[in-house]
């Protein structure tokens, strides 16, 4: 926890309402999102017992799994999730959009927007990944077919669960991981897994305070779980015996119909409090302006969604059980890129996360004291122009000299901190050598150089383009990590996990 978050948690605390850790909204909330609140069996892994989906919260369908040891109604409840998954992903299958590559490059096309999964919280996608890994290499002719649009929701969830893991994609979001990171509670970053709880906090009911309102959310009689676990209560109490009512009636039409009634209105009730949770929390962050990388960020999960419908529209295989050792590597590159630029970026866009930085020592704000705007170095053609500035702060700069730093307000120019010396009352001096954004001339263009008595703000945190490790072919895969891997076939056993 850093120290402004902490700060804030204390506040929320005094004054009994969450604190805004953000000025701005980090994350795309679509127009038309796909919610879904799952719950499943406890003791079981990734039995579903129901599920709540929809993209109009006046309108959700409810899936429930009257008997959810059972193969065939878990596998009907997937063919059925996936009938209403397939038709949300056909509603972005028709517009498109084209998108300039770059200087010397040709334009290319790719989908106009892209779906969106909210779920209510981590372990939401975590179930997701299940399903999706308990389905995707099911086969629609053999023993045990399935509906053919079942392995199609597998590819589809588990590609999902895998864009998830990079902080920068809003396609598949946890609300509860979502709303803490634009608001702290004046709870622990565990109760605050809590969907209601935290939601509470941060909009508690007239009347009450944020306290109060968490403290309400703990009544699992007003505020079951948010799934996929269910309240043990409510299983001991109440799904028990409808499961066993409901076997019962087997063979009898009428009993069972009485039967599953009883046990989707049990059921509802306890996952329509969720429901309504997911869209508020979508509309409480909507309320917030967008950082400016947002919608760039959301380009890539346009980008990321076409090129993997282009794939399964091409034939292409399930994601395999198991990454090979240079996938993984590549995967786990890429996703330590992204979190530095999404860091990056969240700092840019938002002053209050960029106070974070500040605060650890990786950014200084302060006002200009002296400027050297017509500073050139080298000889002859090799002559370019490097100004110098010097910046008085109040912040700590425990940067080292030689290091590069980027301004939020000038992204496109670089930094490099020449010297920080303590020049009394508090202050520090920086002197600052500026490189890039003032054109290819001597004489810098106005405005592309902070002039004396402008506020400043620079951080070693850069959103700029990082170069690929270097990392072996797949052929070449040395033997201390496999050997090369044998090209993934799906296989029998793929689908016969003991647990799936």
């Amino acid at each position: 926890m850093s120290t402004m978050t902490a700060l804030a948690r204390a506040l929320a605390v005094e004054q009994g309402v969450a604190q805004p850790i953000a000025t701005v909204r980090h994350v795309h909330i679509s127009d038309r999102p796909l919610v879904f609140v799952p719950l499943a069996l406890a003791g079981e892994a990734n039995a579903p017992l129901a599920a709540m989906v929809g993209d109009d919260r006046s309108d959700p369908h409810l899936l429930v799994v009257a008997q959810p040891r059972n193969r065939d109604q878990r596998f009907a409840f997937a063919a059925e999730l996936a009938r209403i998954f397939v038709l949300y992903l056909e509603l972005f299958f028709g517009a498109e959009e084209t998108v300039p590559v770059g200087r010397g490059g040709e334009q290319r096309t790719r989908y106009a927007d892209a779906p969106q999964l909210l779920v209510p919280n981590q372990g939401g996608i975590e179930f997701v990944a299940l399903l999706g890994r308990s389905t995707r290499f099911r086969r629609a002719e053999g023993e045990w077919a399935v509906d053919p649009a079942v392995p199609v929701l597998g590819q589809w969830l588990s590609w999902l669960a895998g864009r998830a893991e990079n902080p920068a994609s809003s396609m598949l979001l946890a609300m509860t991981g979502a709303l803490a990171r634009h608001w702290a509670s004046g709870q622990s970053a565990v109760e605050d897994q809590n969907l209601a709880a935290l939601a509470g906090w941060i909009d508690p009911p007239e009347g009450m305070t944020g306290q109060q309102a968490a403290a309400a959310a703990e009544d699992p009689l007003t505020w079951p779980p948010a799934g996929p676990a269910t309240d043990p209560t409510f299983d001991n109490e109440v799904l028990a015996r409808l499961i066993e009512n409901a076997a019962r009636a087997e063979g009898d039409e009428r009993a069972e119909r009485r039967a599953l009634r009883a046990l989707t209105e049990a059921l509802r009730g306890q996952i329509e409090p969720a429901w309504r949770l997911v869209w508020k929390s979508a509309d409480l962050l909507r309320a917030l302006p967008p950082g400016e990388h947002v919608a760039r960020r959301w380009d890539d999960d346009k980008d990321a969604f076409s090129l993997y419908a282009a794939y399964l529209r091409e034939g292409g295989a399930p994601q395999p059980r198991r990454d090979s050792a240079v996938t993984a590597a590549r995967r786990l590159a890429w996703l330590e890129r992204e979190t530095v630029r999404y860091a990056a970026q969240r700092a840019h866009d938002d002053p209050l996360v960029m106070a974070e930085q500040r605060l650890a020592g990786e950014a200084f704000a302060g006002q200009v004291i002296a400027a050297e705007p017509g500073r050139v170095v080298g000889s002859g053609r090799g002559r370019k122009l490097r100004p110098l500035i010097t910046v008085a702060t109040t912040d700590p700069v425990a940067i080292e000299e030689g290091t590069r730093l980027v301004s939020p307000s000038r992204p496109g120019q670089n930094a490099v901190l020449v010297s920080a010396a303590p020049a009394g009352e508090g202050l520090t001096e920086a002197v600052l050598e500026l490189s890039g954004g003032m054109g290819y001339g001597l004489i810098a263009p106005t405005g592309t150089i902070p002039e004396v008595g402008e506020q400043v703000c620079f951080a070693t945190l850069a959103d700029d383009w990082q170069p690929h490790g270097e990392l072996p072919l797949p052929e070449d895969t040395p033997w201390t990590h496999g050997g090369p891997p044998v090209p993934y076939q799906p296989a029998d056993e793929d689908v016969t996990e003991a647990w799936s």
